[in-house]
């Protein structure tokens, strides 16, 4: 089976329409979203909508679950807190319920997999695993994992390979997963890429041959990032477009 994964959307709908028809053009056995629909860019509602009808499974982003009222955001630094209350208001009353039902996690446990948008331990904390700190943190946590957890997050492409022993970063353009290890696997962000390459960014795991491949798309950043500057959201938030940071 062939899973196609994506992450970190934020409301970028030049970039979203690009994953979708890429995966329309070479289409997967099942789609899966893991969070972080809204926040930062224009389109929160329309990308709500196409990431309903599209995924087969969509997992809580902390995003989602601040502007939905599953979680306080006042810590938020403002220009994000700004744009999550504006996202508030932008929503539909179907998107936002969608938003209040998404669940922290989804288990396939026929293919030992798990999605989740942050760290699998202590979902709802919503912790970063992009360092190998924080990979070994979760050693301790090995029995309880699946073979691969699959998160996002950090708009990254930052993957981790774990054992009794320790963490092993083995981020790849491809990676090929190993039966004897555990793996956290970041799937890179849609909307906001945040390693230097500024093109949208998911992922391909194929169950059968245990492989997982990058997958970078061109899309209309200068459209997303105009959006943006005609808004109320802040300036820095379409310029970090173009930059991939």
């Amino acid at each position: 089976m062939r899973i196609g994964i994506f992450s970190d959307i934020h409301s970028n709908q030049e970039a979203l329409r690009a994953v979708i028809a890429n995966f329309e053009l070479n289409p997967c056995d099942r789609y899966v979203c893991l969070g972080d629909v809204v926040g930062y860019g224009a389109d929160p509602d329309p990308c709500c909508t196409m990431v309903r009808n599209f995924a087969h499974k969509t997992i809580l982003g902390n995003h989602d679950a601040a502007v939905c009222g599953r979680m306080n955001y006042a810590y938020y630094y403002d220009a994000a807190r700004n744009a999550l209350d504006w996202h508030a208001e932008l929503l539909s009353k179907e998107n936002m319920e969608w938003l209040r039902k998404l669940p922290y996690i989804e288990v396939d446990e026929d293919h030992d997999l798990a999605f989740c948008h942050g760290s699998p331990i202590s979902m709802q904390d919503f912790d970063y695993v992009f360092s190998i700190e924080q990979a070994n943190q979760l050693v301790e946590h090995y029995d309880d994992l699946a073979q691969v957890t699959f998160i996002g997050h950090s708009h990254l492409t930052k993957s981790f390979a774990l054992t009794w022993e320790g963490a092993e970063d083995v981020s790849a353009p491809v990676i090929h997963v190993k039966a004897d290890r555990k793996y956290i696997v970041t799937v890179g962000s849609v909307g906001q890429p945040r390693d230097y390459d500024n093109r949208s960014c998911c992922a391909v795991f194929d169950t059968e041959t245990a492989r997982l491949e990058y997958i970078r798309l061109d899309y209309e950043v200068e459209a997303a990032a105009k959006k943006i500057f005609d808004s109320r959201l802040a300036s820095n938030f379409g310029k970090r477009l173009f930059l991939g940071i």
